[in-house]
């Protein structure tokens, strides 16, 4: 199993040290730093089968300045860098900074691409306003290779993403007792398009919601997908697995 999406640096022992056991039963983890005070926690805690992303997730973007464009080049080109992000569009948390957001993911996608790295990409709203955006940005810039983080399911996205090749990470929600419309997406999405994970510490999957996620709760993520797409759980986590190594490049 692969955990495409995690923030390991919000661990603190002896949480840390509970998550790090348990590592040995995933084939690879992606980690997360999203903001230039976490860059260096998350790329100490990229060993063994543990890999790292760097980026300036949207709430953060008011950070956006010439000296952390410089710093996140240079901690970009860190050996076991395999994705920028997580970047994006959220309205439900800060609205008042669009156009910095816009700003700061204009800047990651053209680092993503001149490193020829995925990028990684966060989406969340109230009304499906910064969906909207998200999806008319994928189909102005077309980045080569993106990943669409924690996917709602959102129609317009889901159409978006499709045009461009886009990956779509399914994670907690899609366990989720009333998520069927989630569900439903992920029955009609490529197969090779496929990606699971957990944005752990947040958003843990039944029966856990509630509490901590940890990254070995994808297997959760990964049952409930090989039953909505009614295959078993080897082949599943066969073409996940695929998916995240052509992806991230591990």
């Amino acid at each position: 199993m692969t955990d495409t999406h995690a923030h390991l640096d919000f661990l603190e022992p002896p949480e840390l040290t509970e998550v790090q056991a348990h590592l040995t039963e995933l084939r690879a983890v992606l980690t997360l730093g999203v903001d230039p005070s976490r860059w260096e926690k998350t790329l100490h805690l990229a060993k063994g089968n543990v890999y790292a992303a760097v980026g300036l997730h949207p709430t953060s973007a008011h950070l956006l300045s010439p000296e952390v464009e410089a710093a996140l080049r240079h901690q970009a080109r860190h050996p076991r860098v395999r994705a920028i992000g997580e970047t994006g569009l959220d309205y439900h948390w800060t609205p008042e900074t669009r156009p910095a957001q816009l700003q700061a993911l204009d800047f990651q996608a053209a680092l993503a691409e001149e490193l020829g790295l995925p990028l990684v990409l966060h989406v969340r709203s109230r009304d499906g306003k910064a969906e909207e955006d998200l999806a008319a940005w994928l189909g102005f810039h077309r980045p080569k290779r993106v990943v669409l983080h924690a996917f709602s399911g959102h129609p317009a996205l889901e159409a978006a993403g499709l045009k461009v090749g886009a990956y779509f990470g399914l994670a907690g929600p899609l366990t989720y007792r009333k998520n069927e419309a989630l569900r439903e997406a992920a029955r009609r999405l490529p197969e090779d398009r496929l990606l699971v994970e957990t944005d752990t510490p947040f958003l843990p999957p039944e029966p856990h919601r509630g509490k901590r996620n940890r990254p070995h709760y994808v297997r959760l993520v990964l049952e409930k997908l090989a039953e909505v797409r009614g295959v078993d759980f080897a082949e599943m986590e066969a073409c996940t697995d695929g998916n995240a190594r052509v992806c991230f490049g591990w």
